[in-house]
């Protein structure tokens, strides 16, 4: 992976993990989603770029995620 924004050559690859929860709090029981992923971190400015793979992508945008869209 590498950088698109900013042309530093100081930049550091590192292993990430996010828990990634739905919006609101009728969202609040919704499981969240676990997305493990290379970051690629700008040791100039602190910007960070990771890529959420296949799987984890389905489930933000399956099922959990079109019900945690609907209105109350």
């Amino acid at each position: 992976m590498s950088r698109k924004s900013r042309q530093s050559g100081n930049q550091r690859n590192f292993s990430g993990e996010l828990n990634t929860h739905f919006p609101g709090l009728r969202n609040a029981t919704t499981p969240t989603v676990w997305v493990f992923s290379e970051l690629v971190v700008c040791l100039d400015c602190g910007l960070a770029e990771f890529k959420i793979p296949e799987a984890e992508l389905q489930r933000l945008t399956g099922e959990d995620a079109a019900d945690a869209a609907k209105p109350v």
